[in-house]
C-alpha cells in the first residue's frame, strides 16, 4: 500500500487554464492543464470572482480520473500578489484570503491559487499552503537604493523557480542552500538575476517593468532621460508607453517576435540583425551576472542558468563564456512550477522547514 501522507494536490491558475497535479512525495502521478472557455470567462466581473467556477472545474477533473481527495494530506496552492513577505511555504490564513480576494498588491489570476486551495483544503481538514511568491522580498537595504528619493527598488521576480533550482543545485554539490552564495538567473519572457546570499535573495533586479536586462517580451534598464521624453513627446499615451517596456519590448520590440527558436532559425538563415539583438541580449544577462558576483566580493560558490531560454545552448554558451571565470555554470533548463510547489510543501510536512505565518516580520526600508 502506498504511504498516502505525503500526497499532494497542486494548483497553479493562470488567465485562461489552471494547472493542476497530483504529487506522490517528489513524483507526479497526475497532471493536467484545463482549458477555460474565454465565453466563461467574461462572465466574471473579476478574476478573483472565478474561485468557484474554477474549484467545482478542478473537482470534476479529479472525479474523472479518479483520484480520491480524501486521500490527500496537504493542497498547496501558486502565491498570488500579497505583500511583501520571505521566501518560504506559507499556511493560508484568514489575512492571506483577505489580501488575495481584494487584491491588495493587484488582480492577477495567481491569486486564486491560495483561496482554491484553502477552498478545497478546508473541506477536507488539511493545510492549504502556498510557496514563494512573486513577492518575495528579502532585499538588504543597500539594494533597495535606487539613487532617486522618490523610488525605490523592488524584489519582483521569479521567485518559485530560482528558489527551487537553487535547493536543487544545493543538493547536486552535496551543501544546504542556507550555506551557500549563489547566482540564479531566470530567462523567459521576462529575466531575473537573483543574488541568492545563504538562502536569501539579498537582490534581485524588478523582472516585471523594472530594471535589469531586457528579455523577449521586456525592455529591462532603459536610459532614464530618454525615457521620460519619450513619454512627454505628446506621441503615446501612458498604457501604450508600458506596452513598450513590458509585453512590447525586448526582441519583440526589436525583431517582431518573442520565439527564441524563430530567431534561431533566423541568425542560421543569415540575419544579421537578428544575430546582433539575440547576442546584445546574452551580453546583458551576463553583464547582470558580473554584477551580481561584486554583490558577493566574487565569493560565488555556483551559478545557476534556468527558464525556458535556458534550453537554447548557443545562448546558454554565449552567456557562459562571459562569466565562467566567475563559478562553475549549471543550467537547469524550464520552470516545473508544480513540482516546486510539490517541494515546498513537502519541506513543511516533512518538519525540514517550519511552515510560516503570513505575512510574517517583513518591514522594508522606507526612504
Amino acid at each position: 500500500m502506498p504511504d498516502n501522507r505525503e500526497r499532494i494536490l497542486i494548483i497553479n491558475p493562470g488567465s485562461t487554464s489552471t494547472k493542476i497535479g497530483v504529487f506522490e512525495k517528489e513524483v507526479s502521478i497526475f497532471e493536467k492543464t484545463i482549458r477555460h472557455h474565454a465565453e466563461i470567462l467574461n462572465t466574471f466581473a473579476n478574476i478573483i470572482d472565478q474561485y468557484s467556477f474554477r474549484k467545482t472545474t478542478i473537482l470534476e477533473t479529479l472525479d474523472n480520473e479518479g483520484i480520491n481527495i480524501s486521500k490527500l494530506s496537504a493542497v498547496c496552492g501558486r502565491g498570488g500578489l500579497l505583500r511583501p513577505i520571505e521566501g518560504g511555504t506559507y499556511e493560508v490564513n484568514d489575512l492571506m484570503l483577505e489580501d488575495l480576494k481584494s487584491g491588495f498588491a493587484g488582480q492577477h489570476a495567481s491569486n486564486l491559487g491560495g483561496i482554491l486551495a484553502y477552498e478545497i483544503a478546508s473541506g477536507l481538514n488539511i493545510p492549504a499552503y502556498i510557496v514563494d511568491p512573486v513577492v518575495v522580498d528579502e532585499l538588504e537595504p543597500i539594494a533597495r537604493i535606487s539613487g532617486f528619493s522618490l523610488i525605490e527598488r523592488k524584489s519582483i521576480f521569479h521567485a518559485l523557480n530560482q528558489k527551487a533550482v537553487a535547493r536543487r543545485v544545493a543538493r547536486d554539490l552535496g551543501k544546504d542552500y542556507s550555506k551557500l552564495n549563489l547566482i540564479v538567473a531566470h530567462m523567459g519572457g521576462g529575466i531575473t538575476v537573483g543574488v541568492h546570499k545563504q538562502g536569501k535573495v539579498v537582490d534581485v533586479n524588478n523582472g516585471l517593468h523594472g530594471d535589469g536586462p531586457f528579455s523577449p517580451e521586456r525592455a529591462g534598464t532603459v536610459p532614464a532621460g530618454d525615457l521620460i521624453a519619450l513619454c512627454y513627446s505628446g506621441d503615446y499615451y501612458r498604457e501604450e508607453m508600458m506596452k513598450k517596456l513590458v509585453g512590447q519590448g525586448g526582441l519583440v520590440g526589436y525583431l517582431g517576435t518573442n520565439d527564441a527558436e524563430l530567431i534561431a532559425k533566423r541568425i542560421a538563415a543569415g540575419d544579421k540583425e537578428a544575430k546582433l539583438i539575440y547576442e546584445a541580449m546574452a551580453y546583458q544577462v551576463a553583464k547582470e551576472i558580473g554584477a551580481c558576483s561584486a554583490v558577493l566580493s566574487g565569493r560565488v560558490d555556483a551559478i545557476v542558468l534556468t527558464g525556458g531560454l535556458a534550453y537554447g545552448d548557443e545562448f546558454v554558451k554565449l552567456i557562459s563564456d562571459r562569466i565562467n571565470w566567475i563559478a562553475d555554470v549549471f543550467v537547469q533548463p524550464g520552470e516545473n512550477e508544480l513540482q516546486a510547489l510539490a517541494e515546498g510543501a513537502l519541506r513543511v510536512l516533512r518538519g525540514e522547514e517550519d511552515v510560516k505565518v503570513y505575512p510574517g516580520n517583513f518591514h522594508p526600508l522606507k526612504i
